[in-house]
């Protein structure tokens, strides 16, 4: 059983992971611009966000999960501006050839930055469900090993992508000229601050002032 749940978990991690939205450019960016270690750190804290959460909706701990979904507004609200910042940051960002920023403090905000963007997103717990659901996986209340090993699979499962996207981008770095970096720049940032304004649109007191529908 616990080896069905570790594979399960890994196809999970890697199905969750492979789709490239706007954290997916966040990271793709960082480790053009940053180094690929970067860019994998950037990555791995996606990778953890998700796994604790595939953790939480397998357990069914409503305690978290329900604050996740009741908070949405302000969650998406913090989300969203932060993106709006990164975004526009990114675009305004000359790329440059100087060495990459990999110190350990550097490296634990990018972390951190992708962790909190990941785990604080109300969507990132409706997508679990969704999946859980669709899978046929059951509930594991109450069986705590067995939503770790679980955990454990959608860590490995969306950490193994990172980690050949990230080889990938080291190996054909050299490829990369700083006018490619500069145009990667200018449409990951649009792209990642569009997404932010977006879920800002989303929230509902917006919606309602400005009569669009999402």
């Amino acid at each position: 059983m616990f080896v069905y749940l570790l594979i399960e978990g890994v196809l999970i991690g890697i199905m969750i992971a492979v789709p490239v939205g706007p954290l997916g450019l966040l990271c793709i960016n960082r480790a053009l611009t940053g180094g690929a270690l970067c860019g994998l750190v950037s990555g791995l804290g996606v990778a953890s966000a998700d796994a604790l959460v595939a953790g939480i909706v397998a357990l069914g701990i409503s305690l978290i999960s329900g604050f996740l979904v009741e908070h949405q507004f302000l969650l998406r609200l913090v989300g969203g501006v932060l993106l709006c910042c990164l975004g526009v940051k990114i675009y305004t960002t000359k790329p440059t050839q100087g060495p990459p920023p990999n110190n350990v403090n550097g490296l634990l905000g990018t972390y951190a930055t992708t962790f909190l963007l990941t785990f604080s997103n109300p969507v990132t717990v409706l997508q679990f469900i969704a999946i859980y659901a669709g899978w046929g996986v059951t509930s594991l209340s109450g069986h705590y090993f067995a939503a770790a090993i679980l955990t454990l699979g959608v860590f490995a499962g969306s950490a193994c992508w990172w980690i050949a996207l990230f080889v990938g981008l080291t190996m054909f770095h050299h490829k990369f000229t700083l006018e490619v970096v500069g145009w990667i720049h200018r449409i990951s940032g649009a792209v990642i601050a569009g997404a932010g304004f977006i879920i800002l649109l989303s929230l509902s007191p917006l919606k309602t002032t400005l009569g669009i529908q999402f």
